[in-house]
């Protein structure tokens, strides 16, 4: 199998990598510097395997004016194809956001949904 093949693999996740996918209670406020980039009551936590959890929020509840499309992609066999988004004008803002345009099946609920990288933004979660 070459490289590329084994590269873009697609895995099913279950009992030895579990993924579920839940809608966060709390309201996440994304923040990069004094500006904030995120916020909403609609987040959806994204726990896999041992990995600590990951919150997806809906694009519609982000700045997206504040972003650039990147041209950089990763390949998850178990979520699929990461498009990337910069935070211009702050530190370590290279490709801060991952986002799955067209997940797989069995994490399509974070389609339209982005994630931050947790030592590039603050993530808050809060009861308010």
């Amino acid at each position: 199998m070459s490289d590329t093949a084994t590269a873009r693999r697609t895995l099913i996740p279950g009992p030895d990598h579990p993924i579920t996918v839940t809608a966060n209670p709390k309201r996440v406020v994304v923040s990069a510097g004094d500006k904030v980039i995120a916020d909403t009551r609609n987040a959806l936590t994204l726990k896999e395997a041992s990995y600590p959890a990951v919150q997806y929020i809906p694009r519609a509840d982000a700045d997206l004016a504040a972003l650039e499309r990147s041209d950089h992609h990763s390949w998850c066999p178990y979520k699929g194809e990461a498009s990337y988004f910069s935070i211009p004008g702050i530190d370590r803002g290279d490709n801060a956001i991952w986002t799955y345009e067209q997940p797989h099946e069995a994490v399509a609920g974070i389609r339209s949904h982005l994630a931050f990288y947790p030592d590039r933004v603050v993530i808050e979660e809060r009861d308010d």
